[in-house]
């Protein structure tokens, strides 16, 4: 599989990958191992031991010897063994690693101990050097839930017509597993056709749309499957669909009422086909499909099932049908004549030169029309049906289309029994060695090629084996390959297997002991060297397989149909008997048949998948792939659980461990000079001088010498810095310590600043609390004192008393004017405190700074104004307090003259009570300034929040628009690059090309003379003899029936004999 990849912004880090790719880098371990475990491996020596059931064990060395090592095993188990079957064991502190190239012993046990600890541990995905391998979890991952979906979603507003495209890009997905997907033996939902999905994007970095590419659909699944797997999906969903819509489709029963389901298994474990059909149906809805367009889909698949049960018996040598109502329900569906059906499946008509005649079919030969018929409904009904998503989910913007990114998945190398591997594995062993091959040319070849453009000191070293040869054998013309001599034979006329087989040992086979061809030992097959290994094919059935023989007599009848989508299938079957040429007006989708049935008349198998690959391969040759290794951990479709030898197949198979090794050698990650010097500058924030200009190559040197990096595990190129594997892993290691230092400090100096604010506060709350308790002693000593006791006596007795009254009620006043004097200041120290919180996620923006500093200058201003009032107010109170005692006094030293002086006294308590009021007027003077002030801190608040939130926004804009701006200009300069190589190779490349094209065009162009004069000959001879038989037939029917006449006269005299012989009376 390959794929694309987004920069991952989590933290960790990420570095350059190679061509430009983004590999996010996990933060590593604490460095604090499990001693237990670390203490364990240091006392012994610990080595992997081949078995043949687990596939390796672990063991330690007891005595090793020349010839035999003596080990132990875990179980106890004492052996000698020899030092081949030893493998090297890497330390616990290399268990679950990420990236399997940062082992230190790189082997197979290693690496398949490092997938099992990680995929018992919910890890299912590793990064395998230059690929990813996955692990099939068998369950539904936490990461796919919304909840982890929403962490990395971008908060924005999202058009209303885009969201309805991504709805149905998704709903996509359902639809092609139930008509492409079915159960196999190893897994429940097995996608049995290869798909490439584009999903395209705007220069916005916004979905517009999206494309899918369909190849290799398995349509022999339609009419045959192993008792442990199933057909489609589709087909069993429909068996549960709604009445009314099998009444419509005239389906009635179950599954083992229908002939190509019965011998299938009928139900998955957890699947409720009925659930999964709803679920159809409602993607259906969102991809725009009427109901008339799902019910034609619908009647295909029916029309399919009814098919398989017709049953055909034999007749004086002929075939004929048992049971005339199955045709009827087929041909309802498909909209033809059930008697014409009949008649073109039993006897159809062939053209022999400028005539038609009839030819009647044998039993074995209208089974085989039949499938053939199903398979071909099947596999146009699904193509009409990816032409309708891609329809659907194009997007109103196409023309916007800026990139894409593409998810390409095929089924992988596949290696069965010596008699199982047939046609289908051919096909599906050559794409998977282009592919190889692919993979070879990027990550090898053209990484090399990068080292030497960037003059960087290397050594050019052939990775891997070269496919060419066996591509070369597969797919050539001249010398003839497997597929064109199998084109051949299928043209030629009485082509058989064998015959084919004898064509390939004549051309491929030679005594070459490194050959990829060979024969084998029983002349039913050949053997074929691939990447993955030998693989031996049976070419039983290769011929009629390639041919795909279609009853092109019912094909003409489809075009006719009175249901148009069944026409449309068959559309260009109606086009060929009107004799016309196709003109632009010619359907998509017809043109696609038309691709895929190939260029000429007679179309095959091979040529269709050929040609397919080769667009493939076309497209892929022009993006930045990704690659995805996919690993099935058992055959039992359990989660958790991992068959060492099983996966050690697969692993083999897909080259991981080749893929490592060579990753190992070479220098897969890479960063321009500015890029490095950006990011890892902070490693040595002395070293640069910024006043004066430094080359971006020499800072890059200074700054690896620095860094004391080993001089073999990176080079300086002319434009970038190359890295050995897990450098870069520990330069982010370094990085992440040296921001985590520059926080923890800032951290520490906003943490003393609050601190140093407490203290302030608490300082003037202990001042507070003296002032309190100097007044309480002054309060105490002043009710103990002889006079003081005196006055209270005589306090009720005069209006003095009054006066006290309305002291307690303003202290009481006073008291809560205090208080929320208090709660406005821990108001504005709430507010204090935000602000600071904003300072710390807002560091770089110094203007935003400047204005939090403003608003608090302010705060700090109306507080101080408020601290100046609220201690006017304690001043006042002294100064009354004062007066008080003063007046005590007086009144102490006039006691005697009170009466002669009550209206001195009234007097002055007329007095006091117009201070009393103007100190009530002034009170709330201040409390509608706190009210003001309370006012004005809110709404300062509220618009410092405002401005605050714009201002992020706008950053946040700013930086994503700068950020695509960046990608789309880098994306550019590499593809001008690509193209401008592409350029200067193309055009020597074309010369060449041109006349080789000529040449293999001239002897393609006689070839195909030389088989038409054959067959025209041919054809001729066999109307010859067709009429010499006729006659023969003729005269020996006559013959036949006058030595009949004769041999019954002969008897009749025989019996008169006999009867004349018994009259006569014995002697």
């Amino acid at each position: 599989m390959f794929t694309t990849v987004k920069d991952n912004q989590e933290y960790g880090g990420s570095f350059i990958h190679s061509y430009g790719s983004k590999k996010f880098v996990r933060p590593k371990l604490d460095n604090v191992l499990d001693a237990v475990a670390q203490a364990r491996f240091n006392e012994k020596k610990w080595v992997w031991v081949e078995d043949d059931h687990e596939g390796y064990v672990r063991a330690h060395i007891l005595n090793e010897d020349k010839d035999k090592i003596e080990i132990e095993y875990e179980s106890g188990a004492i052996a000698f063994v020899n030092n081949s079957k030893l493998k090297a064991m890497n330390p616990p502190k290399f268990d679950m690693v990420d990236d399997m190239a940062e082992l230190t012993h790189l082997n197979e046990p290693s690496v398949i101990h490092n997938l099992t600890v990680r995929y018992k541990a919910h890890h299912v995905y590793t990064y395998s050097g230059l690929f990813l391998v996955a692990v099939n979890p068998y369950r539904n991952l936490l990461i796919y839930t919304d909840e982890y979906i929403q962490s990395y979603k971008v908060v924005a507003s999202i058009d209303k017509h885009l969201n309805e495209l991504q709805n149905q890009i998704l709903q996509a997905n359902p639809i092609l597993e139930a008509f492409g997907n079915a159960q196999t033996i190893r897994n429940n939902n097995s996608s049995r056709f290869g798909k490439f999905i584009r999903i395209e994007f705007n220069s916005r970095a916004q979905i517009c749309g999206a494309n899918i590419e369909w190849y290799l659909l398995e349509k022999s699944r339609v009419h045959y499957q192993t008792p442990k797997e199933r057909n489609y999906h589709i087909f069993y969903q429909l068996l549960e669909a709604d009445e009314d819509i099998k009444k419509l489709l005239l389906l009635d029963g179950t599954a083992d009422d229908y002939n190509f389901l019965k011998q299938s298994n009928k139900r998955i474990d957890g699947v409720d086909d009925r659930e999964e059909y709803l679920n159809l149906v409602k993607a259906l809805d969102i991809m725009g499909l009427s109901e008339k367009e799902k019910l034609d889909l619908f009647k295909i698949v029916a029309a399919i099932l009814h098919l398989g049960n017709i049953s055909i018996t034999s007749y004086l040598d002929r075939a004929d049908i048992k049971n005339f109502d199955m045709v009827e329900r087929a041909c309802h569906l498909l909209g033809i004549s059930a008697e014409g059906f009949k008649k073109s499946l039993l006897a159809p008509r062939i053209k022999a030169g400028k005539d038609w005649v009839t030819q009647a079919k044998s039993p074995a030969q209208v089974i085989a029309s039949i499938d053939a018929l199903a398979k071909t409904l099947y596999e146009r009904n699904f193509g009409f049906l990816v032409e309708r998503i891609n329809k659907a989910i194009d997007g109103p913007n196409a023309k916007e289309k800026a990139g894409f990114i593409g998810v390409l998945d095929i089924a992988g190398f596949e290696i069965f029994e010596a008699s199982t591997n047939s046609f289908e594995q051919l096909c599906i062993n050559y794409t998977n060695e282009k592919l190889q091959q692919f993979f070879n040319q990027n990550m090898f070849e053209l990484e090399q090629e990068e080292y030497r453009k960037e003059k960087i000191n290397w050594d050019y070293i052939d990775f891997g084996k070269d496919l060419q040869p066996t591509i070369d054998l597969i797919e050539k013309i001249n010398p003839v390959g497997i597929l064109s001599c199998l084109e051949e034979e299928c043209v030629a006329p009485r082509g058989s297997d064998q015959r084919f087989l004898q064509k390939l040992n004549k051309f491929c086979n030679n005594d070459d002991p490194d050959a990829k061809y060979k024969t084998t030992r029983f002349q039913d097959g050949f053997i074929l060297k691939h990447y993955a290994g030998d693989v031996e094919y049976s070419v039983n059935g290769w011929i009629e397989k390639n041919k795909y023989p279609l009853n092109e007599d019912i094909t003409r009848l489809l075009a006719r149909s009175s249901q148009k989508h069944t026409a449309k299938l068959f559309e260009e079957y109606e086009e060929e008997n009107n004799d016309r040429t196709h003109n632009h007006s010619t359907s998509s989708f017809v043109s696609m048949l038309k691709v895929r049935k190939g260029s000429g008349s007679f179309g095959t198998v091979g040529q269709r998948h050929k040609q397919q690959l080769s667009t493939l391969m076309s497209t892929l040759y022009v993006t930045h792939p990704h690659f995805v290794r996919c690993i099935l951990p058992n055959d039992k479709k359990r989660p958790g659980e991992i068959q060492t030898k099983l996966v050690l197949d697969q692993l083999r198979c897909n080259g991981v461990l080749e893929g490592i090794r060579i990753c190992r050698k070479g220098f897969p990650n890479r960063l321009s000079f500015d890029e490095f010097r950006k990011r890892y500058g902070i490693l040595c924030p002395n070293l640069l001088n910024r006043e004066s200009f430094i080359d971006g190559r020499t800072a890059c040197q200074l700054l690896l010498d620095q860094l004391n990096l080993d001089k073999e595990r990176y080079q300086i190129g002319m434009t970038k810095v190359f890295f050995k594997a897990t450098v870069l892993a520990e330069l982010e290691e370094q990085r992440d310590n040296k921001l985590g230092v520059c926080i923890t400090q800032f951290q520490a100096h906003c943490r003393a600043r609050l601190a140093r604010q407490f203290q302030t506060r608490f300082s003037r709350q202990a001042d507070a609390i003296r002032v309190m308790q100097r007044n309480a002693r002054i309060y105490i000593s002043l009710r103990e004192w002889p006079w003081w006791k005196v006055y209270a006596k005589l306090k009720p007795l005069n209006a003095a008393y009054r006066v006290d009254i309305q002291m307690q009620e303003r202290d009481q006043k006073i008291h809560t004017l205090e208080a929320q004097l208090k709660d406005q200041s821990s108001t504005a120290n709430e507010m204090a405190s935000r602000n600071q919180e904003l300072e710390n996620q807002q560091v770089e923006l110094k203007q935003l700074i400047l204005d939090e500093q403003s608003i608090i200058r302010e705060l700090e201003e109306s507080k101080q104004e408020l601290f100046q009032k609220f201690t006017m107010a304690e001043e006042r109170i002294e100064e009354l307090e004062s007066e008080l005692n003063q007046k005590s006094k007086t009144m102490e030293e006039n006691q005697k003259n009170l009466e002669q002086k009550a209206d001195q006294a009234n007097l002055e308590l007329f007095q006091q009570l117009e201070e009393n009021k103007t100190l009530k007027e002034r009170l709330a003077v201040l409390e509608k300034e706190n009210k003001d002030i309370k006012a004005s801190l809110k709404e300062k608040q509220y618009q410092f929040d405002k401005e605050t939130i714009e201002k992020n926004g706008k950053i946040q804009q700013l930086e994503l628009d700068y950020k695509n701006k960046i990608d789309i200009l880098n994306t550019e300069i590499e593809e001008l690059k690509e193209q401008l190589n592409e350029v200067k190779s193309q055009s020597a490349r074309d010369n060449k090309q041109n006349h080789e094209t000529t040449v293999q065009l001239e002897s393609e162009i006689n070839e195909l003379k030389q088989a038409l004069n054959n067959e025209t000959d041919t054809r001729n001879d066999l109307q010859t003899k067709y009429d010499c038989l006729k006659e023969d037939w003729d005269n020996l029917t006559a013959l036949v029936k006058a030595e009949s006449d004769q041999a019954k006269s002969r008897i009749s005299r025989f019996d008169q004999v006999l009867n004349d012989l018994k009259a006569i009376p014995s002697s």
